[in-house]
């Protein structure tokens, strides 16, 4: 059987323990399904790429897709130009990386998600000249609630506030970085879901909880252990794969009062090592048949 080659594109300003064994996962899964993947990091990709030349991709070695491992949009559109197939594409990616754009593509579909204001945007440097515009928000939203930074990983720019004096303070600290202001869902205090998606299959999910923080990233303290979803947390996770077209995703859900989910947010390229630990699941090597089995038959 002939070796497919393929590009595992990676962010070359990166240097972590935690991001070196994913991808050394997913070379070791690739490898063993027959699919030689190359680490090609977006610093040393995107100089050899000249946009209006024709011909730029001379001299290297074609793949036959790229798994993108990387939150580069641009690089991500221009492979796609360039005709080079991604996992996931580009659109996925950015409606995933912001999460003021995922609500909005969301938005009317019925899935259920938290009440939602997005903060209006500034151009000054230290934030907003005025706060007028918060006593809709308190009004809308009430005490507690949560401000999310619409760019961040592992729970580390999400905020509970819980008064005027806390909000305010919080903006500060943002100053001009968008961000949005969500409701509070009290019933899923320190605890929530990680659906691991490939496709429309789930093919690991885990219960992450923390008694001592309303989040429940283990980044920041919590605990985990495996987790069977419901019909209706899985008919929400399909919902999200389906309509921002991903082909992988860790999908987080929140417990609503009646117990019923809530979307929490969508990760296009979730870190997988917790979720092997708790499941023993592997999801790199889910992910690399996925795309393998998807070139194959040109899906």
């Amino acid at each position: 059987m002939e070796t497919v080659y393929a590009w595992l594109v990676v962010n070359g300003f990166i240097d972590s323990d935690k991001f070196r064994q994913i991808f050394a996962w997913l070379r070791k899964a690739a490898k063993e399904q027959g699919c030689e993947l190359e680490i090609k990091p977006n610093d040393k990709l995107l100089p050899q790429l000249v946009m209006g030349d024709a011909d730029c991709l001379r001299g290297q070695r074609i793949p036959q897709f790229a798994l993108f491992w990387d939150k580069d949009i641009r690089l991500a559109r221009l492979l796609e130009k360039l005709g080079i197939r991604l996992f996931n594409c580009a659109d996925s990616i950015e409606m995933c990386d912001d999460k003021a754009r995922t609500y909005l593509e969301l938005l009317g579909s019925g899935i259920r998600m938290p009440r939602t204001v997005i903060a209006p945007k500034t151009f000054r440097l230290e934030g907003y000249p005025n706060l007028d515009f918060l006593q809709q928000v308190e009004q809308k939203l009430g005490y507690p609630m949560v401000v999310k930074e619409c760019y961040g990983s592992f729970g580390q720019q999400v905020f509970l506030v819980h008064d005027g004096a806390e909000l305010t303070e919080c903006l500060r600290g943002i100053k001009n970085r968008p961000f949005l202001f969500q409701e509070y869902v009290a019933a899923s205090k320190g605890r929530d879901i990680r659906i691991q998606m490939v496709g429309q299959r789930a093919a690991a999910a885990m219960y992450r909880f923390n008694p001592r923080d309303f989040r429940a990233n283990i980044t920041n303290g919590g605990s985990m252990k495996a987790y069977e979803p419901d019909e209706a947390q899985l008919c929400m996770a399909r919902q999200v794969m389906e309509a921002l077209r991903l082909d992988f995703a860790g999908v987080d859900i929140l417990f609503g009062e009646g117990g019923e989910p809530v979307l929490c947010e969508v990760n296009s390229n979730a870190h997988f090592v917790n979720i092997f630990q708790c499941t023993g699941v592997n999801a790199a090597e889910e992910i690399v048949r996925y795309c393998l089995e998807a070139c194959k038959n040109k899906r």
